[in-house]
């Protein structure tokens, strides 16, 4: 017996892994793919190549190149497209939006310019209330969800009641969610593991061990905690699923991402060269220069943004980032 329908907006690896979180729920799913051959490979041979080769598709998942079709009849809109296309491709949905839809953030990012996090700007754009708006963040590698290892996850919403909704309709055999109302600090945490993935990645690359990765992720963890907390998240959060969860899951993954674009950046290939190499898209690298912005306004220390954002412009190499590392004036830990 069906839940209801969900739209999932986006058809990349974490959009059609999450699709099929919500299909095993017992939803009706209709994604959207920006590109129509994806759409069309979908329907046909039930599996997305491009993202998830090899990973067959439940039958409760269709696709369609059209927005209208996939949102008619959606009381629950997933968003998955990268987090800076966001503020372009939402206009175009808005219009077959229902009115009394929840529109749920899948996106990890801090939008450039604005140094707005993603619930925030689905709120610009949409004119939505925060109860109508949620995240769901937390150690979700797409490839792993997909193939339907036990994983949890948070669901965050200023409402918790529909909070404890979209619970019900995402939580299947293999995917436990959580509820929240801090949805600032799911997003920020979901956001900041991406450009802290980066910098365990590029010292990785450099031929760094398990202390080197350890000493980042924890004072990466600080660094996270210090800006959420400034900005008014509940420190718990960070300890959470959304929070270490999740950085844990990024930082150590083969299948992160955002560790494997800075393990290549330790290697010595140029931000270009590895933008040549995939059609997955990094979040850090394309976020980073926004956190440091936010962290910068927010009068909050963020050495770990600061130098991987100079690395991605090409201030500094990966071995200067490390050494400037070790090499910042020494302090109490906890300060």
């Amino acid at each position: 017996m069906s839940n209801g329908k969900v739209a999932v907006l986006g058809a990349g690896s974490w959009g059609t892994a999450f699709s099929m979180v919500l299909a095993d729920a017992g939803n009706d799913v209709t994604m959207w793919a920006r590109r129509e051959e994806v759409a069309a490979s979908i329907n046909d041979k039930r599996e997305n190549v491009d993202y998830l080769a090899g990973i067959e598709l439940p039958p409760a998942i269709s696709a369609t190149h059209d927005p209208e079709r996939a949102l008619a009849g959606a009381d629950v809109v997933v968003l998955a497209v990268p987090s800076q296309s966001l503020r372009d491709n939402l206009p175009a949905f808005l219009p077959y939006v229902e009115s009394d839809a929840v529109l749920v953030s899948l996106m990890k990012g801090v939008e450039l310019g604005t140094v707005k996090r993603m619930s925030e700007v689905i709120a610009e754009v949409g004119d939505i209330g925060p109860e109508r708006i949620a995240v769901i963040s937390g150690p979700n590698l797409a490839r792993e969800i997909a193939r339907r290892e036990p994983a949890a996850s948070v669901v965050a919403c200023a409402d918790e009641d529909v909070a404890t909704m979209l619970q019900s309709r995402c939580h299947s055999p293999a995917f436990r969610p959580y509820t929240s109302v801090d949805v600032l600090g799911c997003e920020l945490g979901g956001a900041y593991k991406n450009v802290v993935a980066l910098c365990v990645g590029m010292a990785v690359g450099l031929g760094f061990g398990d202390n080197t990765t350890a000493s980042l992720i924890t004072r990466g963890l600080a660094e996270t905690a210090r800006l959420a907390m400034r900005l008014g998240a509940n420190p718990l959060t960070l300890m959470g699923l959304a929070g270490l969860g999740d950085l844990v899951a990024t930082c150590s993954s083969p299948l992160s991402r955002n560790r494997t674009f800075g393990e290549k950046l330790g290697q010595g290939m140029t931000v270009e060269e590895i933008y040549a190499s995939t059609r997955q898209v990094a979040e850090g690298a394309k976020s980073c220069s926004s956190i440091r912005a936010l962290a910068e306004q927010s009068g909050v220390e963020a050495p770990i943004v600061q130098h991987v954002d100079e690395v991605l412009a090409g201030d500094i190499t990966t071995s200067e980032l490390m050494q400037s590392f070790i090499q910042r004036d020494t302090k109490a830990e906890i300060d």
